[in-house]
């Protein structure tokens, strides 16, 4: 019974893992929609033409257009570079080994180490005397280096391993961390910038002022002011927990034990 009720599970999260990897792609189309809608609300529909306006109107949309587009490059490089780069993966035929001399552990690579009853007895000591923990990943069948854990959704073991990010469809680990928590940094800036920037609109639209512009592009500008808002409130909270957690040198998953 209780066999059947594993193998349901197992299962069910094996389907889940793959639900996810298949929902990476649409994320990034998503990211790209809400980015275009953005762009179309903010350059084209309203200061875009307040360019041609002159005066204070023209100084001001100038300012808001250049930071809105350098934010919107440093964005979606840092994007991108979470979502190209490779998180960092354990090195082939790696193996712990102990330094008699200082009593510390020390990771080697090569084929001084490929006999796998030596590296598990190598490991089992190192374990025992409590100067660091080396763990063996069952499902790629070979040792993981201390702060790496395997990801079901990525099925491999990445180093230094934060979250699996769906946003991103990538794992956050040591190689690209620093891009994610660029990315959460900028996006916020960028969304907090719409934000001010639509917000008289949006004010304007509830106290029945006169909006220019067609039905179309009055709801562009009030989804824009919407999704911008709730991303900025919703990433100041990510941000703020990852600079706590770089800060604590730990990530989200060592918090979480």
């Amino acid at each position: 019974m209780h066999r059947s009720v594993a193998v349901v599970m197992a299962w069910n999260v094996f389907k889940f893992c793959t639900a996810l990897r298949g929902l990476g792609s649409l994320m990034i189309l998503l990211v790209l929609s809400i980015v275009g809608v953005t762009y179309y609300a903010v350059v084209l529909t309203n200061y875009g033409p307040a360019l041609l306006d002159g005066g204070l109107a023209s100084v001001t949309a100038l300012v808001v257009l250049f930071l809105f587009h350098a934010l919107l490059v440093m964005l979606l490089w840092c994007y991108f570079s979470v979502v190209l780069t490779d998180p960092g993966s354990v090195p082939p035929n790696w193996r712990p080994a102990i330094d008699e001399e200082n009593g510390e552990a020390i990771s080697l690579t090569g084929s001084d180490f490929n006999n796998p009853i030596l590296s598990i007895q190598q490991s089992s000591s190192l374990a025992d005397s409590g100067n660091l923990r080396i763990r063996y990943c069952r499902k790629c069948n070979q040792l993981k280096p201390p702060r790496c854990h395997h990801c079901s959704v990525c099925g491999r073991c990445v180093l230094k391993m934060d979250h699996h990010c769906v946003w991103v469809v990538n794992c956050v680990g040591a190689l690209n961390y620093k891009f994610f928590l660029l990315f959460l940094f900028y996006t916020f800036l960028e969304t907090t910038l719409v934000t001010l920037s639509l917000l008289s609109n949006f004010i304007a639209f509830f106290n029945d002022g006169e909006i220019p512009g067609t039905p179309g592009t009055l709801a562009t500008t009030f989804l824009s002011f919407v999704l911008n808002l709730a991303f900025a409130l919703s990433v100041l909270g990510f941000l703020i927990m990852h600079i706590s957690l770089v800060l604590g040198n730990t990530t989200t998953i060592e918090a979480s034990i």
